[in-house]
């Protein structure tokens, strides 16, 4: 590898909202603040818990309620 030419490759600490820490490491400078990780995704654990905190789901079935199109009659 060339000297000079890459970034700074920072150890940094992960620090998720259920409470977990891991270190990695990164080129983004100082710790890390996430909201999910692996250790509380429900695809993971196999627990079901709320994901979608923003209402995602309810708005697309809202807006896209009226848009089915009807079948063609058959003869």
């Amino acid at each position: 590898m060339k000297a000079g030419i890459h970034p700074v490759y920072n150890e940094l600490n992960i620090v998720c909202a259920c409470g977990s820490q891991f270190q990695t490491r990164s080129t983004h400078k100082g710790d890390m603040r996430v909201e999910i990780c692996s250790k509380c995704h429900p695809f993971y654990t196999g627990r079901q818990r709320l994901v979608d905190t923003a209402g995602r789901i309810e708005r697309f079935n809202k807006k896209y309620a009226g848009n089915v199109k009807p079948e063609p009659a058959k003869a």
